[in-house]
């Protein structure tokens, strides 16, 4: 089975140069979805390399926002801001670079685990915010459901019908996080409550337990039911590995279907 859109994202630091990147096209990919963490991270010292692979490669590239230590419902304004001011930042960078921002939802810290409902207003809030900047840019942003993890919003297909509603935001839509949803035994309920506010798709697999981000066929995922469901979708599948070689055996098992 040829599955089309498909982009490539590494969990790991494959190389500061970014040379690896071109290798993507000849394994079968047609997009790079951007890890805005570490040494991976879009910067004034490598966005010219960036725009350069952009101009002399057909790839679409995405943008995963920072999420280690970023908290979009934070009570503490001040660093609830410094997070919001990091993500502008990412966006900035990334205009006429990429169309589309994937982000994770807030959670609960133990402060906000005392008033949840504050939380989830102040993660409305700050979502909007960020759906702002990014339409200043022309980015759309897809808010990503999150696996089977404590006190972290965003793991219930309901849940993520009730952002995008309080959003609001034409420019807002769903990652689908396949293996996240798995972790949860929820992959059907997702495909068929959000299938129509679905515009971004991350495909890895585990065991159903814990978000092992296994190459495809490795776990449990039902994965010729899953895209055989998503028939129409015109969107990015996008895997996330640990490296090439697995990158490369996740194209050998999709062809396999």
């Amino acid at each position: 089975m040829k599955v089309k859109n498909l982009s490539f994202s590494s969990r790991v630091e494959l190389g500061h140069s970014f040379v690896w990147v071109y290798q993507l096209e000849d394994m079968g990919y047609t997009g790079w979805e951007i890890v805005q963490e570490g040494f991976q991270t879009l910067n004034n010292g490598n966005v010219g390399k960036v725009r350069e692979i952009c101009d002399t490669t057909d790839l679409k590239i995405t943008m995963h926002l920072p999420f280690s230590d970023m908290n979009l419902a934070g009570l503490n304004e001040g660093i609830r801001n410094e997070v919001l001011r990091q993500m502008y930042r990412c966006l900035e960078l990334g205009n006429d670079i990429v169309e589309l921002a994937v982000v994770h939802p807030g959670y609960l810290s133990p402060y906000g685990a005392q008033m949840p409902e504050k939380a989830w207003q102040t993660y409305i809030k700050s979502l909007q915010n960020i759906c702002d900047i990014a339409a200043e840019y022309g980015i759309k942003i897809a808010v990503e459901n999150m696996p089977d993890i404590p006190k972290i919003f965003g793991k219930s297909p309901d849940e993520m019908l009730r952002t995008l509603e309080e959003v609001h935001r034409e420019n807002l839509g769903l990652t689908l996080d396949v293996g996240h949803a798995n972790t949860l035994g929820a992959v059907d309920e997702f495909l068929e409550k959000c299938k129509e506010n679905i515009i971004h798709v991350h495909i890895h697999d585990n065991y159903g337990k814990s978000d092992d981000h296994l190459p495809l066929g490795r776990g449990t995922v039902q994965w010729k039911k899953v895209i055989k469901s998503l028939e129409g979708y015109n969107g990015r599948f996008v895997t996330e590995m640990s490296s090439l070689q697995e990158g490369d055996e996740c194209i050998a098992y999709l062809y396999s279907l």
